[in-house]
């Protein structure tokens, strides 16, 4: 019988693994909070013509890396590759930026068909923020402030870098496309094969090419910046001067032109060089030419995405692994020496988790000796030891001299144990 595996590029998170995602997920929601963003729960499942028109055709995520499929009733239908397609659908279709803005996060899981690697899975994990109805470059500099905040908050920011751009509108982009398509044209022999590929369809990408080859091809080849005209330019020095004002650091890279259709004027990506290739942990933008692809109507908005796993594989390389608030540990462990204890170890457990609920209570429910039940009570990290004697008494073992609770035990301990000697 054949071995029956997780699919390749999905990956299972194991119990030792959960408490760094709900300490991180944590995080998250508290500065969601505190800006004042509100949760949105998205679907997994959406059509696609909805990346079609939103993310772009030519793109590699609708061209390449879509797991697209007809349902039952012949709807052709795909597991979302990115949230703000949806989240822009969601508004939309709800009408809830009539008359009003809206400042919203999602979280869940993203899939696309790609080669896996460290830091890139085919199913992986967003944090998202979306807002809409707002056009001034002060809600641009409000995302970066939010995610700047959290990295100081999650002791990283020493360990990353934020690069900017503007892609001006969509005028602006064709002006400076029809130069580029010119200018590569010309070295089109210095060209990789996807470049090529892309010349036709999307030669914006080609200036984000890794090529070696091309890098200095690249270089000289023309900037966006120098095709914006006076609102654009404007735009983008109300975002520097904000940024300026708040005291953070940033890089101008005229190459940066994100993998989206959607996206104009700012984009941004904060980055890490310490996760080799897989260094963007964090990107986004504005993308107000959106909505229109949907109704026909201008709606501005402005986001950002961080990739969870990336950004946990950038913790764990920060911390060396060593942040105790990612490890579970059982408050108290409740072991046995009776041959079956199991009802009175649950009674004393239901009494502890009564009248402090704020502990983690574990039992041990292996009938193993109670040298073992020791043995791995201790393995678990626990602070306190309560075992019911042969005779029925209990016992309490404070493992880390720490007071906080331990009266409360003992006498939780202590009327039970005298209802079990009447």
């Amino acid at each position: 019988m054949s071995k029956i595996q997780a699919i390749r590029g999905m990956r299972d998170v194991l119990p030792d693994e959960t408490p760094m995602w709900q300490w991180l997920e944590r995080k998250f929601h508290q500065m969601a909070f505190r800006y004042g963003y509100q949760e949105m729960r998205l679907p997994l499942l959406e059509p696609v013509a909805l990346f079609e028109r939103a993310v772009g055709e030519a793109t590699d995520i609708v061209s390449k890396e879509m797991y697209d499929f007809t349902d039952k009733s012949g709807e052709h239908i795909t597991l979302r590759p990115e949230g703000t397609s949806g989240c822009m659908r969601a508004v939309l279709e709800n009408n809830m930026c009539y008359n009003k803005s809206q400042r919203l996060w999602y979280q869940g899981p993203m899939f696309r068909y790609e080669r896996p690697q460290k830091g890139r899975l085919r199913q992986f994990t967003q944090f998202g923020v979306e807002a809409f109805g707002m056009s001034g470059a002060d809600v641009d500099a409000e995302l970066i402030f939010m995610v700047r905040d959290l990295f100081e908050d999650l002791g990283i920011s020493q360990n990353v870098r934020l690069e900017i751009n503007s892609l001006g509108t969509p005028e602006e982009r064709q002006a400076h496309r029809r130069e580029l398509v010119s200018w590569f044209t010309q070295h089109r022999d210095v060209l990789d094969e996807d470049s090529i590929k892309r010349l036709d369809v999307n030669p914006l990408r080609i200036l984000d090419s890794k090529n070696p080859e091309m890098q200095e091809m690249i270089e000289n080849a023309p900037r966006l910046l120098d095709f914006l005209e006076d609102d654009s330019q404007r735009h983008f020095n109300t975002l520097r001067t904000l940024l300026d004002n708040a005291d953070i650091t940033y890089h101008i890279n005229p190459r940066l032109v994100r993998g989206l259709d959607y996206y104009s004027r700012t984009v941004f990506e904060w980055i890490t060089d310490d996760l080799g290739s897989q260094g963007t942990v964090c990107g986004g933008g504005r993308y107000d030419g959106l909505a229109e692809l949907f109704n026909g109507k201008k709606l501005p908005a402005c986001g950002f995405a961080i990739g969870i796993e990336r950004l946990l594989l950038l913790l764990q390389t920060v911390y060396d692994g060593l942040n105790p608030q990612w490890q579970f540990h059982p408050d108290v462990v409740i072991t046995s020496e009776l041959e079956d204890g199991g009802i009175q170890v649950q009674v004393l457990a239901c009494a502890l988790r009564r009248d402090l609920p704020g502990l983690r209570v574990l039992t041990d429910c292996s009938g193993t000796k109670l040298k073992r039940q020791h043995q791995n009570a201790l393995k678990s990290g626990c602070r306190f030891i309560l075992t019911i004697n042969a005779d029925q008494q209990i016992r309490l073992w404070d493992l880390q001299n720490n007071q906080q609770n331990l009266l409360a035990i003992q006498d939780i301990a202590l009327r039970l144990d005298e209802l079990n000697q009447k």
